[in-house]
This record gives C-alpha cells, structure tokens and sequence, in this order.
C-alpha cells in the first residue's frame, strides 16, 4: 500500500495543496516553520482520524477558515482507495472511506498502518507513563480489534466507577455492592488488555534490540521492561484490596491504566544515564520495530514517517537509515529536513525511487522526480 496523491484545504497552514508521490522515499525540505511538518500530520490524520500533534480537530483548520479537508488517494495491489476527513467549525467530524462515512472511527484504524518517528518522542523517555500506555496501545490497536474495543471498554467502566467514588465522597456514603459490579468488567477486561500486552512486548522486545545495534552501531545492552500491577496480583484481588483507599483518592488507584515501561541501557535508566544520542537511537530503534512487528502481524508495509531526525545523527548513520528504509523490507516513506545538500548528496548516487518537495511558508513545489 502507498499513498499515490494527497489534496489539502485550509489544514494548519496551508490554504491548498496538491502533490502525487513517489511509491518509495518522499522528501520535504524547508526551513523551520515552513509547513514540512503539518504535511506529515495531514497524512497521519488518514491512518488516525487525527492529529499527532494537535487533538483538539478544529484547532487545526488554518486561520480565518471555515473548515480543512484532508483527501488521500492509497493504492492498495492495483486498486485505488479514497481516505477524507472534514472539519467545520462547531460540527461534528466526518470521515469517509472510498465516500463511505464511518459511524465509528474506530473501525478505520488498522486499514492503512502508519508509523510517525518525531522529536515529540522523546516524550516516551521524558514524561510520565501515560505516554508510554499510549504508546503500546496505539502500536496494538493497529492490528487487533479485539484489543482496541476491550480498552474501550475497560476505560468506559473505569470512568464509571470513578464517578462512583467522587460521587460517594460527595455524599459522605457508600455502597460497596455498586463498586463490585463495575469490579468484575474492569478485572475481566483488565486481564486480557495485560496478557495481551505482555505478549506482545515479548515479540517486539528483541526486534527494538536488533535496531538499536544497528541504528547506535554499538554492542550497548538496552532493554525494555513491563510493570504492571497485574503481574504479581490479579486485578479482582487488587480492586478489593485498595478500595478503602480508593475511596479516600476518588479514583481507581491500581489496574490496567497504571501500566509503566521502564526504558535501560546497559542496566540503568535511560532518562538518567543516557546520552541525547543515546537516546535519539532508542526511539529510532522502537519505531523500527514497531514498523517491523506491524508489517508482520499485518502483512503488507506500513507508511513510514521521519519528521526532522536526523538532528545528532552522523552522515554515516543517516545514510545507513536512508538505505535500511529503501530496501524492499521497507515500503513507502516521508522525511522531512532542514538541510537540502545533506538530502540530495545522500540520493545523489542512489538508485532508490525518490521525490524531493521544496517547502515555503505553506506552498510546496515539487523538484524533478527522480525514478531509477
């Protein structure tokens, strides 16, 4: 699957935009600020039915208008398909496949996988454990169904009986007897969101470390562990025996929602002890694997995004990384970057199909396509 064409209307900063790609590597090059960015967002919007930068949908229609449209055309072993989404302000958001509105956006994610590296992942390393639960369920939700309905689920009785609990401390009492009937659907679905999770951090876990060597180019040990409360209690037990705090919190203070990742390098922490370039590799490194288990599971390549990482990488490695997503493993793929010579010398001897788009201020013109 690639995507053959992409048209824009008042999204972010560009009032219109028309560009057909390349079925392997797509670059934008531009200073800072010009928009290369937003043209990764608008293609991440049709795999996510949303921004990965900016949740909030009417945020992102370009100043003084009254709405954006984001329109891709994938082509899928010969057959094309049709991907918008629409955004007026103060309606609803409508997205459609092949001219089909869906009644649950959910059921578009999985159709056209999609993997974003950004420096918006250092995040992962960063910030708080929220980021990494996303981070999994995103990655999950992308080839199991299953798994994206049951955190629907399981997030839907959690709220429900957190209110409970805000709802008892407001009254000043209490019925244990209503908290147990949203106990036993949270402990049900809480346990195959763990055991799911814990396989599938089994598979993934080793192809993030044969990246790592190859992105850092160094024999570090790096790991990542999962912590759940689940693994050394069911969650049944957990939910009995933290209520009365519970109570006193006004919130559900143990279960699936408190997972953590614990990121390391050579047995230590990598937010301490790591360097940038440390670092930078390890996120490279689980983007790749994360690419690599979703071409697995799915069968057939995902889209790959590169927004500005090259930053504190050498020439050496890039180059390594631009031949690595070019070989046959890998399908299509978007760069972005500041520093147009880095770019064409690194393609200058390539016979890798490309595309290079110049980007200014919100206009995009192509250079001469390049088809070895």
């Amino acid at each position: 699957m690639y995507l053959e064409h992409l048209k824009l209307s008042d999204f972010k900063n560009y009032a219109a935009a028309e560009l057909a790609f390349s079925e392997k590597i797509n670059c934008f090059i531009g200073n800072n600020g010009a928009g290369k960015t937003n043209l990764l967002d608008a293609i991440y919007y049709l795999s996510f039915c949303k921004s990965y930068f900016n949740p909030l949908d009417q945020q992102n229609i370009r100043h003084g208008a009254d709405l954006f449209a984001v329109h891709g055309q994938y082509r899928r072993n010969g057959t094309p398909d049709m991907v918008s989404v629409v955004q007026k302000k103060q309606h609803k958001k409508s997205f459609r496949f092949n001219k089909k509105e869906y009644d649950r956006l959910a059921d578009h994610i999985g159709k056209i996988p999609l993997v974003m590296i950004s420096p918006y992942d250092r995040d992962l390393i960063n910030e708080g454990s929220e980021v990494r639960r996303k981070f999994i369920d995103g990655v999950m939700s992308q080839f199991d169904p299953v798994y994206l309905d049951t955190l629907i689920q399981y997030n839907k009785i959690l709220l429900q009986r957190n209110t409970l609990l805000r709802q008892f401390a407001e009254n000043g009492q209490h019925d244990r007897s209503l908290v147990q009937l949203w106990d036993e659907n949270l402990a049900s679905f809480g346990h195959l969101l763990y055991e799911k999770r814990k396989s599938f951090l089994e598979t993934f876990i080793p192809l993030f470390q044969h990246y790592y060597a190859f992105v850092a180019g160094t024999a570090e040990k790096v790991d990542i562990r999962y912590e759940s409360s689940l693994t050394h209690t069911p969650l049944a037990r957990s939910l009995q025996a933290t209520y009365d705090r519970d109570r006193m919190l006004r919130y559900t203070s143990t279960g699936i929602h408190k997972d953590d990742l614990d990121f390391e390098i050579n047995q230590y922490p990598l937010k301490k002890f790591g360097s940038q370039g440390q670092q930078k590799s390890f996120i490279i490194a689980i983007r790749l694997a994360q690419f690599e288990f979703t071409r697995n599971i799915m069968g057939f390549k995902p889209i790959l995004l590169f927004d500005d990482i090259f930053d504190k990488l050498d020439d050496q490695r890039v180059g390594s990384i631009i031949r690595l997503v070019g070989n046959d493993s890998f399908g299509q793929v978007f760069i972005t970057d500041t520093q147009q010579q880095r770019i064409q010398r690194l393609f200058h001897q390539s016979e890798i199909d490309h595309r290079i788009f110049s980007v200014e201020a919100g206009y995009v013109h192509s250079q001469p396509f390049i088809n070895s």
